[in-house]
């Protein structure tokens, strides 16, 4: 399980899967999101400006990102 640290009051899931090194670019992470590879707190979600935040769990290709 990685834990991520928001600094702010939410971060954008794209920037999430790029901080966290899931993806290597904005436009792969776009296109992730976009084919439903991405869980939201267990459910697939397609929007790429979700506002991720603290106490949220997301899971791309058997990796789980704890924010908090």
């Amino acid at each position: 399980m990685i834990e991520f640290k928001v600094t702010g009051d939410y971060i954008p899931m794209i920037q999430l899967l790029k901080a966290t090194n899931l993806v290597s670019t904005g436009g792969e992470a776009q296109i992730v999101v976009d084919e439903g590879e991405v869980k939201y707190n267990g459910e697939v979600d397609y929007r790429k400006r979700l506002k991720v935040k603290q106490g949220d769990v997301v899971e791309f290709r058997g990796n789980t990102i704890k924010v908090i």
